[in-house]
């Protein structure tokens, strides 16, 4: 199914003035959305990420594509196994990266972890369930695989630190809300929690510049 048309969306959470400002203020939604990355592709260019910068892992992980068939690609499930620690380290990826890395490829090839067709016949649920039992994968980088490369509309991160401090300075709280508290509040915002959590991104990134627009 498509996503909705982006204009629905700013029509449903432009409903609350605070949203309305917000989303004057930033325009519409870029969310990027790359639909030619594989989920595979799209998880060990997670865990190449995770707690670095952003430049830091890419370096890493042009030094891994050169290790696979085709230059401008990761390697392949098998290829991935074939290749021994001391060259994955060579790339710069730590023990704990490459034991996921290895998982990650072991579930591709046992058709875990799904095509983008196959993808398409899962609920997000079921691919967060799915993908999670991966070692090293936790269900926020699955929700990011969700909006980033399957295009899912209504995906709402509730534990993503940004999307909680842009609802506090948007709402102009003291503290930010719980997670549960956010999921909560976010169920007004469905069928277009993508989009909200872009916004809310947005808000904190302002916020840091001090010019977010709040209650």
């Amino acid at each position: 199914m498509p996503p909705p048309p982006r204009s629905l969306a700013l029509r449903h959470l432009s409903a609350d003035p605070r949203w309305a400002g917000l989303i004057a203020r930033v325009g519409p939604p870029r969310l990027g959305i790359d639909r030619t990355r594989s989920p595979y592709e799209a998880l060990l260019r997670a865990i190449a990420h995770q707690q670095l910068h952003g430049r830091a892992a890419e370096a890493i992980l042009a030094r891994f594509a050169a290790l696979g068939a085709e230059p401008d690609a990761l390697p392949a499930p098998a290829a991935l196994l074939a290749l021994s620690e001391a060259r994955l380290r060579a790339c710069g990826f730590s023990g704990s990266k490459i034991a996921a890395l290895r998982d990650i490829a072991v579930h591709a090839e046992a058709g875990v972890v799904p095509t983008r067709r196959a993808c398409a016949r899962l609920t997000d649920a079921a691919l967060i369930e799915r993908l999670t039992a991966i070692r090293g994968v936790g269900r926020w980088t699955v929700e990011m695989l969700l909006i980033f490369t399957l295009g899912r509309p209504d995906v709402l991160p509730v534990d993503d630190f940004g999307v909680r401090e842009g609802y506090r300075l948007l709402h102009g709280l003291e503290a930010q809300p719980k997670p549960r508290g956010l999921g909560e509040a976010g169920a007004a915002w469905a069928p277009f929690r993508s989009t909200a959590a872009w916004y809310l991104w947005r808000a904190a990134e302002l916020g840091r510049a001090g010019v977010v627009h709040t209650a």
